[in-house]
């Protein structure tokens, strides 16, 4: 079968605590933190993990951090691969007041990725991705790391015939899109960058939609809607995917989880429509739950079968 590959080169420890109230000048008492393998690949391959499904991590790891983030990602029962750094990877502290039910979140800098680095990452692509495997770039760069790399990454999936999915945003994302993408994931924010604004209105969002898949090699993009749902687009499909109103808790890791739902249903075969579907499913059941414990295979099986018959009755 193939395989799913999931690349991350900014990884972090998720750090989750709750605190009776947030309060200046005081020292605020905290419960027991609950730490999290993250970033957008790793969470893609958690959420993959959650689902049933497997997949292969691909992470850049330094430091003690980077210890933690692995023994993390070991007792998940991840397979993944280390790419050493000399720098430490990043945590970030998550904090939910339970006087307001509001979350704060707190992320550091990651580390700076030096020339042999990065470049050992392209070689371990390289020398593992066969013919119809999927690779999946999420998440943003860190320092060091040049701003094409997600192209060249993309080149290395197009030699190898490999499904090259892709959801970053900035520069990044400027330079990726230039290779062949198999699945493009990007938010309303994310799309309407790429043409010069900072919001899209529906006319415009469809407009910029259509013109991007005429002018680049894309075979499916998603556009993640937030509570609105998805919008669905190729070659010759545009529709909108409506999600359910959920009690959202917070919604971490809800587009990770969005993009290991479609990903899923594109291994076993099924259409970009299906596809699609199971996304927004998923990344709905992932704004259930608190801290960034993403998608659970019960709570997206409900929320499919509500998304599978609301479509229907359209």
């Amino acid at each position: 079968m193939n395989r799913i590959f999931t690349l991350t080169v900014n990884p972090v420890v998720d750090k989750n605590t709750t605190i009776p109230s947030l309060v200046p000048h005081k020292k605020i008492g905290c419960t027991e933190p609950v730490y999290y393998s993250g970033g957008g690949g790793i969470n893609v391959s958690r959420a993959i993990n959650n689902l049933g499904g497997k997949s292969v991590a691909i992470h850049f790891s330094g430091g003690r951090i980077g210890i933690h983030l692995q023994e993390l990602l070991s007792n998940e029962d991840i397979e993944h691969y280390v790419i050493d750094l000399k720098g430490t990877t990043r945590e970030n502290l998550s904090v939910f007041d339970t006087a307001t039910d509001l979350y704060y979140r707190f992320g550091l800098p990651g580390p700076t990725v030096n020339d042999n680095e990065w470049q050992k990452g392209l070689n371990i692509i390289e020398s593992t991705l066969n013919e119809t495997d999927f690779l999946v770039v999420s998440g943003k760069l860190t320092s060091g790391i040049p701003d094409d790399y997600y192209m060249m990454v993309g080149e290395i999936a197009k030699r190898k015939r490999a499904k090259f999915i892709l959801d970053t945003k900035g520069r990044a994302l400027k330079h990726a899109i230039n290779t062949d993408i198999y699945l493009f994931k990007p938010n309303l924010s994310e799309l309407a960058s790429l043409y010069g604004n900072e919001m899209l209105s529906n006319k415009m969002l469809e407009e910029s939609a259509k013109d991007f898949m005429a002018t680049h090699n894309c075979k499916i993009m998603a556009v993640s809607m937030g509570r609105r749902g998805a919008l669905l687009v190729t070659e010759d499909i545009l529709e909108y995917i409506p999600a359910p109103i959920v009690h959202e808790k917070n919604t971490i890791g809800a587009g990770d989880s969005m993009l290991a739902g479609m990903l899923l249903k594109a291994q076993a075969g099924h259409t970009p429509k299906t596809m699609i579907q199971y996304g927004v499913a998923a990344g709905a059941a992932a704004t259930l739950k608190r801290g960034t414990q993403l998608c659970q295979k019960e709570d997206v099986e409900k929320i499919f079968k509500w998304v599978k018959l609301n479509i229907s009755v359209k």
